[in-house]
């Protein structure tokens, strides 16, 4: 199951906004909730054409135009048009049990987010993994970046990186721009927001409005926690993690922590996480220097948790669910959340995934 983040404070348990099996139009049908956040729920949704989509709810609408203005995230994300940045296919309102809600459908990523990707590699990614990432991101919000208006995504987190799989192997797709918005033509900044742990230093100290040089900021922080599993510029005191005073202590470079981070890969992190955000390449410069050649590396597998399905009976219950008639996208899904679970199952069963993605079963 993915992990879509929605950002805000923390939520009590309520019962979801929508019913299993709850029409939202005549093509649409709700699956179950995947997640809920302060101020959305996201359910998995089936189309009867288009196959499983993600819905984002908005929890509160006191008004028809209430609703229709919480669609920003919908909008901006329908101009932007590159495969690394989550898809919108529709958006509207729906008749929830508390009133007319308003929503809208994107990519349903069954891999899940780097969290999970993090976790399944025992806390250090591997570098080829790292810079596929960390060229993708970077490639999907240059476009947003360079658009006349620039749009800046204010909070990007591990939580808001999802990956999956096809058959050039792992792909990222960028989401949750609840807090994107254009920048002010003059400044080039919109107003601050996001999570603190990812938050540049010009924003967190000083106070300045939110600019692309931001965005590049937070990614370094997502590559810099792949390659280390901590913070950049961490004080090594839990009560001064996130301080402004850390940032007077020089980076220690991720290949402190690893080995296999190279001196490019060093420098170009080292680049991203300056201090001040003149000095920061441009997204587009980002995504350039990431196409460094890769080199293969083993990759780090953890043992199965004793309440989760083992990697063998994932793999078992997705052949199964392929043999049935109609059901191969659901065993692609589930194929998938195996591999992603699983890395040493990755190149066995990557060609079988990309095969059931084209609706071919081998």
């Amino acid at each position: 199951m993915a992990a879509y983040r929605m950002t805000g404070g923390p939520t009590g348990a309520r019962e979801p906004l929508l019913a299993r099996g709850q029409r939202v139009h005549d093509g649409l049908v709700v699956d179950r909730r995947l997640g809920e956040g302060a101020f959305a729920e996201v359910y998995r949704v089936r189309h009867h054409v288009l196959g499983w989509q993600a819905l984002k709810l908005f929890k509160h609408g006191a008004s028809l135009g209430a609703n229709f203005s919480r669609l920003d995230e919908a909008r901006i994300l329908s101009t932007l048009g590159h495969p690394s940045i989550i898809r919108v296919f529709d958006a509207g309102t729906v008749d929830t049990t508390e009133g007319l809600r308003g929503y809208f459908t994107m990519e349903y990523v069954a891999g899940g987010s780097l969290e999970r990707l993090v976790e399944s590699h025992a806390g250090i990614v591997p570098v080829p993994r790292v810079t596929a990432v960390l060229r993708q991101a970077a490639d999907g919000l240059s476009v947003a970046h360079e658009r006349r208006q620039p749009v800046v995504h204010r909070d990007l987190t591990l939580a808001n990186v999802l990956v999956t799989y096809d058959e050039s192997g792992l792909r990222v797709k960028v989401s949750d721009f609840g807090l994107a918005r254009e920048t002010d033509p003059v400044t080039r900044a919109a107003s601050a927001q996001g999570t603190v742990a990812y938050m540049p230093p010009e924003v967190l100290i000083r106070g300045r409005g939110y600019s692309a040089a931001g965005d590049v900021w937070a990614l370094g922080t997502i590559v810099y926690y792949l390659l280390t599993n901590c913070f950049p510029y961490d004080a090594g005191d839990p009560v001064r993690a996130f301080s402004p005073e850390r940032f007077e202590h020089p980076l220690r470079p991720p290949g402190d922590f690893n080995d296999d981070a190279g001196r490019e890969l060093d420098g170009l992190v080292a680049d991203m996480l300056r201090v001040d955000p003149a000095g920061r390449p441009p997204m587009r410069e980002v995504a350039e220097r990431a196409l460094a050649p890769e080199q293969p590396a083993e990759p780090r597998t953890t043992a199965p948790r004793a309440a989760e399905p083992s990697a063998d009976e994932l793999v078992r219950a997705a052949l199964a669910l392929s043999r049935v008639p109609g059901r191969l996208a659901d065993a692609a899904d589930q194929l998938e959340e195996a591999v992603d679970r699983h890395p040493r199952l990755r190149e066995r069963h990557l060609n079988r995934l990309t095969t059931w993605r084209r609706g071919v079963v081998l």
